[in-house]
């Protein structure tokens, strides 16, 4: 399995934390989130990932460099230029993503301790093109499952919207997406095809999703019970796990 680390966000609700380092470098309980993410991909195996980049993209790389990659084959996908949302960044990277080994997605701000040999073994199991990490938390906005748990669809419970529009829901459950994904090499493949087809550089992986679920097949995979799960993604979010830890945050 290869893997792929979005590490190119501004980090803007991280702020001021981020106004001197990329979100992926902020510390995790002293440790690069970026740094933990790689690691744990190489603790199950994964000896070569892309990391994409934008914000503070220079840090990124001496930052990899000054660890020798963590001894891992690491690619790196310049965004500097323009941020491509997690959907246009995997159709950037597919050079490096293509073959016929599965891809591991893994946003850098997610901190998780769950086992990724058991989830790609539900994935493989499944005949799934995609196997996404989702939980019971609460949340506005869900992905939408069956009872076999293929994705049939979104919606904003403050709204009332729904994706697709004349979709079902009832029967359906909501389920929360934790940014971490198991891939085949056939949705990188489809991913870059639906970007040229819409036209779209800029796009996220959720709208992917959501707009091909009815001919790919999308699977949840529910987070098991007794592991850790975190979005540092903000301030508040980052000390609640650095508590987790027994860390505090250092501003």
């Amino acid at each position: 399995m290869k893997g792929m680390v979005f590490a190119a966000g501004l980090g803007t609700r991280l702020r001021p934390l981020t106004d001197s380092v990329p979100k992926a470098l902020v510390e995790l309980d002293g440790v690069a989130m970026l740094e933990r993410v790689l690691i744990r991909m190489k603790s199950y195996g994964i000896g070569e990932a892309v990391v994409n980049v934008h914000h503070f993209a220079d840090k990124v790389r001496d930052f990899l460099r000054e660890h020798d990659d963590f001894g891992m084959r690491l690619h790196i996908s310049d965004e500097s230029g323009m941020l491509l949302d997690t959907g246009g960044g995997v159709a950037a990277a597919a050079d490096w993503l293509s073959g016929d080994e599965p891809v591991l997605l893994h946003n850098a701000d997610i901190y998780t301790d769950v086992d990724f040999v058991e989830m790609q073994r539900v994935y493989e199991a499944s005949g799934a093109d995609a196997t996404l990490l989702t939980s019971h938390r609460a949340t506005s906005r869900y992905l939408l499952f069956d009872k076999n748990m293929r994705m049939h669809g979104w919606t904003d419970i403050r709204s009332g919207r729904v994706r697709p529009e004349r979709l079902d829901i009832s029967g359906l459950a909501t389920m929360a997406f934790g940014g971490v994904h198991i891939v085949s090499p056939r949705l990188v493949e489809d991913i870059c095809r639906y970007g040229r087809a819409n036209g779209k550089k800029v796009f996220s992986i959720t709208d992917y999703y959501i707009e091909s679920c009815g001919r790919m097949y999308i699977k949840g995979w529910c987070q098991p019970a007794g592991t850790n799960w975190h979005d540092i993604g903000t301030l508040d979010k980052l000390r609640r796990a650095e508590e987790c830890l027994g860390g505090g945050v250092r501003l």
